[in-house]
């Protein structure tokens, strides 16, 4: 057992820290959480005041994403892409990630060689491959390439596949679940990555998305989607989508409307940030450089507008290729309009509820999961003590076992 001492809890849960608490891990959970003195523990740490976060969570990854071009990436060898997935996902731990949720490419051979120990990184929850129309946010073929869709779908550099019709995307959400998904993924709107599909085009029809949350449902999970526009969000939410991904371009009413359907959004404003500041120079295509100002312009706003309506709100990054290193910059950029504590419950409570772990995950309370940080200062005073490659995380702690372990 170990017993951490002397720690000031900062969980999203509080607008202050709460100094002066106890904590005791035995195997990987925590078994015992207050200000008592707790005795018995074989190994104590004192964290001398230091600040003891959960373990970081984001909602919105595509490990498998090792290029900014995802064309590109979706024609490498899998084994490559294997191999920088999991530099991609060691590195995520390292700024502490204890979590994270692909919706687009992983896939259950990764979850199993997380689990195995044969790489290092944060629990991987997967969507498996994205759902997507021809033509649509998944499909990456150009005006002139002709090849069948199928030729990508088992790639694992492709972050998607192309069913249309009802009983396609049936049969493509089965075979997702079958093959380990925790949830489904649709593309239902246009997209930066993608070549034909300009912003506003919507995806699929109403049938074909109420047949993936059909399915989700009867897997006992549910479907998020990739969404921009007002309108696109507000047909996907009626028709029964749980997790709202983007939302750049949403109004006061729809937002309304998901707080009634017990809907979450995932901003994911880091991203586009990074794809107008970098993007042309790693390889994004002209034709999706055009498109990033349509929805980067309107991320602050969206953010105002989802907590005037009370949506719940999870981190995102949705980063690609040498921009994933950028992945704790969304907190910084969300507390230029929201409060501290609102962006750390986003990467904590609020992310683990997405994930489907509320009390198991993103808390620092007995019987969860002993997924921890120490952070050297009080981000709810500066959230950039989060920023970087974890410098400023001198300990990660998943599961019950130290991953980084630099106390004195």
């Amino acid at each position: 057992m170990i017993l951490l001492r002397n720690a000031s809890i900062v969980d999203g849960a509080s607008a202050e820290p709460r100094p002066g608490m106890n904590i005791l891990i035995e195997g990987e959970i925590f078994r015992e959480v207050g200000e008592a003195p707790i005795a018995g523990a074989a190994d104590v740490i004192d964290l001398a005041g230091r600040t003891l976060m959960p373990g970081l969570i984001d909602c919105h990854v595509h490990v498998v994403a090792t290029l900014v071009n995802l064309a590109q990436n979706s024609l490498l060898p899998d084994s490559l892409v294997a191999a920088r997935a999991g530099g991609i996902l060691r590195a995520m731990l390292m700024r502490g990630f204890t979590s994270v949720r692909d919706v687009g490419g992983a896939d259950f051979g990764l979850k199993l060689a997380l689990q195995e120990g044969a790489i290092s990184g944060p629990r991987l929850f997967i969507c498996g491959k994205a759902l997507s129309q021809t033509g649509g946010h998944g499909d990456l073929r150009g005006r002139f390439d002709a090849r069948e869709a199928r030729y990508f779908e088992r790639r694992l550099g492709a972050l998607g596949r192309i069913c249309d019709g009802v009983a396609e995307v049936r049969r493509a959400a089965r075979e997702e679940i079958k093959a380990g998904a925790d949830l489904i993924k649709i593309m239902a709107n246009g997209g930066i990555a993608s070549p034909t599909d300009p912003i506003f085009f919507l995806g699929f029809s109403r049938e074909e998305i109420a047949a993936a949350v059909e399915e989700a449902a009867m897997a006992n999970t549910y479907v998020a989607a990739h969404l921009y526009t007002d309108d696109a969000i507000r047909r996907a939410v009626e028709c029964g989508v749980k997790s709202v991904e983007h939302a750049n371009l949403i109004t006061p009413a729809t937002a309304e409307l998901m707080v009634e359907r017990d809907a979450w959004a995932v901003p994911t404003l880091v991203t586009f940030e990074a794809l107008k500041e970098e993007g042309a120079r790693f390889g994004l295509p002209e034709v999706s450089i055009a498109k990033i100002d349509d929805v980067r312009l309107a991320g602050l706003k969206s953010l105002e507008i989802l907590r005037e309506a009370g949506v719940k709100m999870a981190y995102g990054s949705d980063l690609l290729g040498e921009m994933h290193r950028r992945q704790s910059e969304e907190f910084t950029i969300r507390h230029r309009v929201l409060p501290a504590q609102e962006v750390i419950a986003s990467a904590t409570g609020v992310a683990a509820e997405v994930l489907g772990m509320t009390d198991r995950l993103g808390t620092i309370a007995p019987g969860a999961y002993a997924d921890l940080i120490v952070v050297d200062g009080n981000p709810l005073e500066d959230l950039g003590v989060l920023g970087g490659q974890g410098e400023r995380i001198p300990a990660i702690m998943q599961g019950g076992r130290f991953v980084k372990n630099r106390l004195s």
